[in-house]
């Protein structure tokens, strides 16, 4: 694809950057022609070539980049309403392209278009506080019965009906407020645990009041989180002292509420200045897949939100599974995903730190060092007993500790453990290991140490050190909040905001790491960036590009509800991005020869065929020259020795148009000697173009008499697995898709392509998007293929 000149792309990044968009986003909208020509019509025919809000550049932007095609005569009539602020939010704006996606080129009714979108309504903070306060008058007696029980969903639910186009974030901050107001802060009796047989024997017998009653049913099925935007709605870092962060219950019946005091937090807004701080917290121990991209769009996501900062910090706690080759690619990865982080850290950078609060957790009677063997602390744990070694003197477990950081102590004679809850009901209250030895140097911290932190000690003291506001982890980390908590505590340390969401589980692949590895060191693939891996190097050798993955990310919203995800949503982005992005061009995968016997041999035509399906005529840079001649190829699949009226490819006596050329029409059929393998075809062709054909095939032509095409390798990826959910299968290797993975080794591609790059992307004309391969050498091109052009999945399930 023919780019801007430069000094075409200094003009138009001033243009963009008028309107408001930040400088990454311009400078790669320029880099994108499709999208760069869609957002300068579309700035031009509103008007706006002298600048305009950001809020108004913004939606512009969306107009450019999301308007339905089929509507595009309406435009105008949108940006009008952009421009005069009468469509002013996101959600008017996707009202608006609902309504003319259903529209078309129709006419419509002003006042039903302006109704669907909300025109004319405004919504001020006074009228949403004037309606929450309604909301909790009419539902005083249940909010003040169920107190912080009280479900706040449905709440919002209530001021949503009333309201659709406020504005959700103060509608949350508002009710939040209320529920404040009216209840004051959170008491012991809000968080505890309502005995579960007393609940029962309640809703049988209690009669249900008037009040809980119409609240029930006047009020819709609570949102599902994502309509919520839980991220919005998470609490700003200088509230971080009013709300409980986790009760955690012991076996002798006493209760641990952990919460910050307001002296512990002035403290942290005073180093912080009220920042909002996240972090992104891999481990460097394979490469980031799938799931971490989500992992990324809610770490960085909430902090670009609250206008923060993101660490990306390397959790490189255990030496023996790390490598410098995973440190150098998560932070390459996570530069392409589009992020940025504040800084880059390592968990090994604070083993000094963590070492120091170890020796202050024996010294305050909360750690002990222990002699029991792995399998002996996995047994006693199960069977909820102390260690043997659990009350030795402090003095001694200091001690001992210390001749373990020495290297006075064999590995696996002893770890140090916290002293927690081994009655407790939650397994990971059960004495958790937090230092053991190892000696073995670690890739960042060289040969210092020989005793290792683990995870659940190390995470959340250094998410406490690093200051971090809101500690976003996946759902399996849930149960581990009460030790996340209990240590903090028991250290009198800072206590972050954390919540936890699903996991990113996509269907017909393995997003285990383990299961990774194994795959990689055992070659059932071709390492780590494998194009039938879901790892993003994976993805993106195959063609697919990080905003398309944050759009799959973004679109299937962020939720505590487990699911699987089918490929097909994610290949669905993909297209999306990929039909607007990569040029078309030709390419024949199973060569069939067909001579065209009443075009003289030797000439050849150089005719123009397009890069863009609305390519303007204009527009030079929107076509290609392919050359045409007496000896063309199409694909085998094309041509059959028997017609039939659902057939529009090749057939003897048969016409076919040849998509930018000419009319053909089979005339011969020539066979090998066994009467069945066909060797080539004969054809005339129509140069008039009278003949009107209903197929039209894809082709490549000799460039030149007695040569052959451009030869190009391509690979053809298909999903890794058969079984959606191959990991719940026990031999989950007999899953694998024997077929995942087909090569065309001699495939003919049109001559223009012999200059394309690694990564460069393009539509294979009726085959599919593909891209070119690392494995691409001077001699010869290797192509993948990214994606089909239409969904090849079954329908059916999630």
């Amino acid at each position: 694809m023919v780019g801007v000149s430069k000094g075409d792309k200094s003009e138009i990044l001033e243009l963009f950057l008028k309107i408001g968009l930040d400088d990454r986003t311009a400078k790669n909208t320029i880099a994108n022609n499709k999208v760069t020509a869609n957002l300068t019509a579309v700035i031009h025919e509103a008007a706006v070539t002298d600048g305009c809000e950001r809020r108004i550049g913004n939606l512009l932007y969306t107009v450019a980049t999301k308007y339905p095609t089929n509507a595009l005569v309406h435009r105008p009539t949108l940006l009008r309403y952009i421009v005069s602020s009468k469509i002013k939010t996101p959600a008017q704006l996707e009202a608006a392209f609902s309504f003319f996606a259903s529209t078309g080129s129709e006419n419509f009714e002003v006042d039903e278009f302006e109704e669907a979108c909300g025109v004319g309504v405004e919504v001020s903070s006074e009228d949403i506080e004037l309606t929450v306060n309604e909301v909790f008058e009419e539902n005083k007696n249940t909010i003040l019965e169920l107190r912080y029980r009280t479900n706040v969903g449905d709440l919002f639910a209530h001021v949503r009906k009333r309201l659709p186009w406020a504005d959700p974030k103060i509608v949350k901050q508002l009710i939040d407020a209320r529920m404040y107001e009216l209840l004051g802060e959170r008491t012991a009796a809000d968080i505890e645990k309502l005995p579960k047989k007393k609940e029962k024997k309640e809703k049988k017998e209690k009669p249900e009041k008037d009040e809980d009653k119409k609240f029930a049913n006047d009020a819709p099925v609570q949102l599902p989180e994502e309509d919520l935007f839980p991220i919005s709605n998470f609490p700003p870092p200088e509230e971080n002292y009013k709300q409980v962060h986790t009760e955690i219950p012991f076996s002798d019946g006493s209760v641990l509420i952990c919460c910050n005091t307001k002296e512990v937090l002035d403290k942290h807004l005073e180093v912080t200045g009220g920042n909002v701080l996240t972090r992104f917290p891999p481990e460097p121990n394979g490469y980031l897949h799938i799931g971490h991209a989500k992992a990324m769009f809610v770490d960085f996501g909430l902090a670009k939100e609250r206008g923060g900062y993101c660490y990306l910090r390397y959790d490189d706690t255990n030496p023996e599974a790390e490598k410098k080759e995973y440190i150098d690619h998560i932070e390459e990865i996570v530069q392409w995903m589009g992020w940025e982080p504040f800084k880059i850290t390592y968990t090994s950078d604070y083993f000094q730190e963590l070492y120091e609060l170890a020796v202050e957790l024996i010294r305050r009677g909360h750690a002990y060092v222990d002699h029991q063997t792995p399998d002996e602390i996995k047994e006693y744990r199960e069977k909820k007993m102390n260690s043997p070694w659990r009350d030795r003197p402090i003095a001694e477990s200091l001690k001992l500790f210390e001749d373990m950081r020495n290297g006075r102590i064999e590995e696996g004679k002893a770890t140090l453990r916290m002293k927690q809850d081994m009655q407790n009901d939650n397994f990971n209250m059960h004495d958790l290991i937090a230092y053991r030895i190892k000696f073995t140097p670690h890739p960042h911290a060289g040969d210092k140490w020989c005793i290792y932190p683990s995870y659940d000690y190390a995470h959340c003291i250094v998410d406490s050190i690093e200051n971090i506001t809101h500690s976003l982890c996946t759902l399996e980390f849930e149960t581990r909040r009460a030790s996340y908590f209990w240590l903090l505590h028991a250290l009198g340390l800072y206590q972050p905001y954390v919540w936890e969401y699903s996991r990113l589980n996509v269907s017909n692949t393995v997003m285990s790491k383990r299961k990774l590895n194994f795959l990689v060191t055992n070659k059932y693939v071709d390492g780590w960036d494998d194009p039938c891996l879901m790892t993003l190097a994976g993805l993106r050798r195959r063609g697919v590009t990080s905003t398309s993955i944050n759009a799959f990310v973004q679109g299937i919203g962020i939720s505590r509800s487990d699911s699987l995800i089918r490929l097909d949503r994610l290949e669905y982005h993909i297209r999306e991005e990929l039909n607007k992005t990569a040029p078309r061009t030709m390419v024949v995968l199973n060569p069939l020869k067909v001579v065209i016997t009443n075009m003289e041999s030797g000439t050849i035509m150089h005719l123009d065929a397009k890069r863009w399906p609305d390519a303007q005529a204009d527009d030079a840079s929107a076509f290609y020259k392919v050359p045409f001649s007496n000896v063309v190829y199409i694909e085998h699949s094309d041509f059959r020795m028997k017609d039939s009226k659902d057939y529009y490819g090749l057939a003897p006596g048969k016409s076919v148009l040849l998509r930018y050329a000419f009319p053909i029409k089979c005339t011969e059929v020539i066979l090998s000697d066994d009467k069945e393998t066909i060797l080539q075809i004969r054809a005339e062709y129509d140069p008039s173009k009278k003949t009107k054909p209903k197929g039209v095939l894809h082709w490549v032509a000799e460039p030149s008499p007695g040569v052959n095409p451009l030869r190009v390798e391509v690979r053809l990826f298909d999903k890794l697995f058969n079984s959606e959910n191959p990991a719940e299968l026990d031999d989950w290797l007999s899953d694998l898709n024997p077929d995942s993975k087909v090569v065309i080794p001699e495939a003919y591609a049109e001559p223009s392509l012999h200059s394309a790059a690694v990564g460069d992307r393009f539509q294979f004309e009726r085959l599919g998007y593909f891209a070119v391969d690392k494995d691409s050498t001077a001699e010869k091109l290797v192509f993948n293929r990214t994606v089909t052009l239409k969904d090849s999945f079954p329908k059916g399930g999630k």
